[in-house]
C-alpha cells in the first residue's frame, strides 16, 4: 500500500492550498481516508476524515469552516481544500487510511497506513 501526498508549499496568511493523495494497492472505497498534521515542537493531530463513500467529514475544530475534504473514488484519491491558512497551519501534512473511522485514531498512531507527509508553511 502507498499513499502519496503532494500540494505542500509556502503561502500567504489568508491564502489557500490544496493538497492531494494518491492511494495504491488498497481497495479505496473499503477505507476511510483522513489527513493528520505535526508542527514543530508539537504532538501530532487529527485534521480531517471523510467516509468511505464520502457522504461523511469530520474535522478538528481549529479547522472547521476552513478546510474541506473530499474524496474521488474511481481516481483513487482525497483532497483536503485549505483555505485562510493562518500560520498555526503550518506543519508536515500526512495521508492515512484505515478500515474502521480515521477519526477516531486520536493523533493517528494506530491507523493502518499512513503516507509520508507534506509540508505546508504559512507565512504571517
Amino acid at each position: 500500500v502507498q499513499l502519496q501526498a503532494s500540494g505542500g508549499g509556502l503561502v500567504q496568511t489568508g491564502g489557500s492550498l490544496m493538497l492531494s493523495c494518491a492511494a495504491s494497492g488498497l481497495t479505496f472505497s473499503e477505507y476511510s481516508m483522513g489527513w493528520f498534521r505535526q508542527a514543530p515542537g508539537k504532538e501530532r493531530e487529527f485534521v480531517a476524515a471523510i467516509s468511505w463513500g464520502g457522504g461523511s467529514t469530520y474535522y478538528v475544530d481549529s479547522v472547521r469552516g476552513r478546510f474541506t475534504i473530499s474524496r474521488d473514488n474511481a481516481k483513487k484519491m482525497v483532497y483536503p481544500q485549505m483555505n485562510s491558512l493562518e500560520p498555526e497551519d503550518t506543519a508536515v501534512y500526512y495521508c492515512a487510511a484505515d478500515r474502521f473511522p480515521i477519526q477516531s485514531k486520536g493523533p493517528g498512531y494506530g491507523v493502518e497506513y499512513r503516507g509520508k507527509g507534506t509540508l505546508v508553511t504559512v507565512s504571517s
